[in-house]
């Protein structure tokens, strides 16, 4: 199948549906895999912004208002385990959708997650184009 280039402007308008921007949060304390996915974000038109650790996301969850939390699970002041747990508490059904994108990948970690709240698991290593698309459809499909 040949590609065409992407040069910002679509074929034909059934190539590429645009993306709905939206405002997500990188909690991940490795400053090179913060840097990297919240430009990945960010190239794709988003508002991401990083955090260090539990207590940055916090500070920085308030000032930006996300509708996506991508969260390590190995925060260094306290678990992705622990943020997701505190946002179900308290915002329940209204708190952003929550995605943990981790290296803790055995299914006894899959299953943590999604008892503390997590609505999606992501292994690290992470294919970019699958995580673009599972933030997207996560936001829209929260039950797939």
């Amino acid at each position: 199948m040949k590609q065409t280039p992407n040069t910002g402007a679509s074929a034909s308008p059934a190539a590429k549906a645009p993306v709905e921007p939206l405002r997500v949060l990188v909690a991940e304390d490795d400053a090179d895999t913060r840097r990297t996915l919240v430009e990945l974000l960010r190239s794709e038109g988003h508002l991401a912004e990083g955090a260090v650790s539990a207590s940055d996301f916090w500070r920085v969850f308030h000032r930006l208002g996300p509708v996506v939390c991508l969260i390590d699970i190995g925060l260094p002041d306290r678990s992705g385990y622990e943020i997701a747990q505190e946002m179900t508490r308290r915002y329940g059904n209204d708190r952003p959708k929550l995605v943990a994108v981790t290296a803790w990948t055995k299914p006894s970690d899959r299953i943590l997650a999604k008892i503390a709240g997590f609505d999606r698991h992501v292994a690290k290593p992470y294919d970019p184009t699958a995580l673009l698309a599972l933030v997207s459809d996560v936001t829209h499909n929260p039950e797939a």
